[in-house]
């Protein structure tokens, strides 16, 4: 019998036409003699196309995939609704995916843990005061709405005037806002997989083509490059990886994870900049490529994320729910 997968994409999240893409990408890649596959889209305005998977368990599913981005789909959202119809589904818990999507409470965790974060400070939109910001972090800062991710209203201030403009940008798609000290450097990616024993795949530089790796970057342009393997000494290639997989494990990822990383081009230091629950499956998106190089093709990688899921289902059966 074919494995019912249930495809839920799009979404309201500022991430939307990249969740579009990814799904699209995944759902081609999908071999239709193994998945019988249903298509769940979510709209802009969180209405569901056919209709929603209602939270009761017996629903005619046996795995879901949620190639969601961003708010209410990387968040723990709608993984808790999945939790609550007690369906199988790909990626990482509720604990998990909202600890992961708030960079803020994820920085404190990994920094609690002893892992390597940037300084940084939090904002409340209505409480913004450029003058401290600047005073505490000096120049450049990275602005950041903390609920968000494909660098949707991300900006860098390089001075007063600036640092204003990226506050109230960042405070229109999120309440809360962090603040970083910039880092001067260069951009690492690395994919991480599995369950209670993940993995990290050979980790990718990229070059971006404007000053930091923004949305347009990414999406739009097509002129960012990518350099896989990157080019390091083997010893900071395993250090990334090593701090990659700490991170998952610390923030408790399951099934899937790529961290993205920082390297100060004074010091030669390693930071951790963020960890994606749900990393893009687009045509030119990082993690399948990174698994790709390491040898689990595209096909074969949504074949073990299915796995995975099942697997960690299936171990949750033994827990007790009742006295």
């Amino acid at each position: 019998m074919k494995t019912r997968v249930a495809v839920v994409y799009g979404g309201r999240s500022g991430e939307h036409e990249i969740s579009l893409l990814s799904a699209e990408s995944v759902i081609a890649a999908m071999d239709p003699e193994r998945y019988e596959i249903t298509r769940y889209v979510i709209g802009k305005d969180g209405h569901w196309s056919p209709g929603p998977i209602l939270p009761q368990p017996g629903a005619e599913i046996d795995v879901v995939l949620p190639i969601l981005h961003g708010t209410f789909g990387e968040d723990g959202t709608v993984q808790g609704l999945f939790e609550l119809a007690d369906l199988p589904y790909v990626g990482a818990n509720v604990l998990a995916s909202a600890l992961s999507m708030d960079k803020d409470f994820m920085k404190r965790v990994c920094r609690d843990a002893g892992l390597p974060v940037v300084e940084w400070q939090v904002v409340e939109r209505g409480e913004i005061n450029p003058h401290a910001i600047a005073g505490a972090l000096g120049f450049p800062i990275f602005v950041k709405p903390a609920n968000l991710g494909s660098s949707v209203g991300i900006s860098k201030a390089h001075n007063l005037a600036e640092l204003e403009t990226a506050l109230t940008l960042a405070a229109e798609f999120d309440r809360k806002i962090v603040v970083e000290r910039g880092i001067e450097g260069r951009e690492f990616e690395c994919a991480v997989l599995g369950n209670a024993d993940p993995e990290a795949a050979t980790p990718c530089e990229i070059l971006p083509s404007r000053e930091f790796y923004d949305y347009e970057d990414k999406y739009e342009l097509n002129l960012a490059k990518t350099i896989l393997p990157a080019d390091l000494p083997e010893t900071e290639l395993a250090e990334i990886r090593r701090l990659a997989v700490a991170c998952y494990k610390t923030v408790g990822c399951e099934g899937m994870g790529r961290v993205d990383f920082l390297r100060e081009a004074a010091t030669g230091k390693l930071y951790i900049n963020e960890i994606n629950t749900i990393p893009g499956f687009t045509a030119i998106s990082m993690y399948p490529k990174m698994w790709a190089h390491a040898g689990l093709p595209y096909a074969r990688l949504i074949d073990r994320l299915i796995e995975l899921a099942l697997e960690r289902h299936a171990a949750k059966k033994a827990t007790r729910f009742t006295r």
